[in-house]
């Protein structure tokens, strides 16, 4: 599957599964610009994303920036899984690379879970 959006209610949901590097880096872009044209709540899942380098991360925050100039809800659809956890570490990031909003659903969900 790799990157695919979907469209409910009101909103978009970019998932993305396996590895996403630069061999995806189009394919990312292409649905991010896509789904920032939609103009809707914006969500992206990382649930099956078994590796994120540093050119998924770029696409990401550069849309973070975008939606957050376009007044667009973006923000991650459940917490960070451990695996993009150790891939921001990897590369000297830690959540503090993206914007709160960013991380705003996935601090809600781990504090229910606590």
């Amino acid at each position: 599957m790799g990157v695919a959006l979907t469209e409910a209610e009101g909103a978009s949901l970019i998932s993305l599964e396996g590895a996403i590097d630069i061999a995806r880096a189009v394919e990312l872009r292409t649905v991010l610009v896509a789904a920032l044209k939609e103009g809707r709540q914006l969500r992206v899942c990382l649930d099956e994303a078994a590796e994120l380098d540093v050119t998924a991360f770029q696409l990401l925050w550069a849309a973070g920036r975008e939606a957050a100039q376009k007044s667009i809800d973006f923000a991650l659809a459940g917490p960070l899984p451990e695996p993009v956890r150790n891939a921001l570490a990897d590369m000297g990031f830690d959540e503090s690379a993206f914007p709160e909003s960013f991380l705003q659903l996935a601090g809600r969900e781990e504090q229910a879970e606590s």
